[in-house]
């Protein structure tokens, strides 16, 4: 079980949770064709993100296997959303969980998305007390995926027409790192 204290606070960034104030915001990063490129889903209408904001507002723990948490991800110096981390309880019994991170194309190449995925695996690792925590992604998703590797994950496969995502067959990389990996990456 993880319930985090947030706010967590990076060099740069705050996590915390999303409150009804966020939806513009979100509205503008989901609605975008590029955004969505390498998601499961479409852009989203203003209504369909009241929906998506709601769900992110109500999960802020892991209880049991399949929670997640979605922190929003705000710059400190001017209280701008930038977009938001994942990490889900896979598996109990594995102690598996999965990163995720989605951020409005203005704050790429910045290291927003590697500064607060890794707090993510932190939580993971360190209060959760998982085992293991993978990445899945899009394979034609580069850019992500030199995120992860940025971060310690190591690429562990291509499942060629994995998913049929959008009406069309799409190939899934996975990426994942190993706690004690994360304690040899974090040790002083």
């Amino acid at each position: 079980m993880l319930r985090p204290t947030f706010p967590i606070t990076t060099r740069r960034l705050i996590l915390r949770p999303y409150v009804e104030s966020d939806l513009d915001a979100l509205y503008a990063i989901q609605s975008r064709e590029d955004v969505c490129k390498y998601l499961l889903f479409e852009p989203r209408t203003r209504a369909e993100v009241e929906v998506a904001l709601q769900e992110r507002i109500e999960v802020t723990s892991l209880e049991k296997e399949g929670d997640a948490i979605r922190p929003a991800v705000v710059l400190a110096e001017t209280g701008e959303l930038l977009g938001d981390v994942m990490l889900m309880w896979v598996s109990e019994q594995n102690q598996c969980g999965e990163l995720g991170f989605v951020f409005h194309p203005d704050h790429h190449g910045k290291g927003y998305a590697g500064e607060a995925a890794t707090e993510m695996l932190r939580l993971g690792f360190e209060q959760a007390g998982l085992h293991r925590i993978i990445g899945r992604l899009d394979a034609d998703n580069r850019s992500s995926g030199r995120l992860l590797e940025r971060l310690g994950m190591r690429f562990e496969g291509r499942f060629r027409q994995n998913e049929f995502v959008k009406g069309k067959w799409a190939d899934e990389a996975v990426y994942a790192m190993l706690a004690d990996e994360w304690r040899d990456l974090n040790e002083f």
